[in-house]
């Protein structure tokens, strides 16, 4: 599905680009892709995006900076320089390990909480249908 989407947003940003049309088929494209970013289901998804952004941004640095502070200490430790190389080879692939489920982590937390948003919001009620007007021109029996 990915694929599919980078070949349609490849060819359109292709065409955009490569058009001999001028600016006026530009600016006729950019008014309908703006009509689409604003539709309600496109801005939830960007919503979610910003959200699962966030919450990245919040945890990785975070494991980096330890990951990156156990390879300094082990590389600096004491013994041999093959020791100590070995030492730190071990505390990046353990410092890249601790990365990825903190991104892992994140993700499941982002996810949780899109869906629980999500489930949180009230279905829309459904409009009261409209009388036909057949139905307003009818009588009652006790009205005549």
């Amino acid at each position: 599905m990915k694929g599919k989407i980078g070949l349609v947003v490849g060819f359109g940003a292709g065409y955009v680009f490569g058009t001999r049309a001028g600016r006026a088929r530009y600016e006729q494209i950019k008014k309908q892709w703006l009509k689409v970013w604003h539709l309600d289901p496109v801005q939830l998804q960007v919503t979610r995006v910003q959200e699962y952004a966030k919450a990245q941004v919040a945890a990785v640095p975070a494991a980096l900076w330890t990951g990156a502070v156990k390879v300094v200490k082990a590389a600096s430790a004491a013994g041999t320089p093959e020791q100590r190389l070995h030492s730190a080879v071990d505390a990046t692939k353990d410092a890249a390990d601790d990365v990825a489920d903190t991104v892992k982590d994140a993700a499941a937390d982002a996810e949780r909480t899109t869906k629980a948003k999500t489930a949180a919001k009230p279905a829309a009620t459904p409009k009261p249908a409209a009388k036909s007007k057949s139905a307003a021109k009818k009588t009652t029996p006790e009205a005549e």
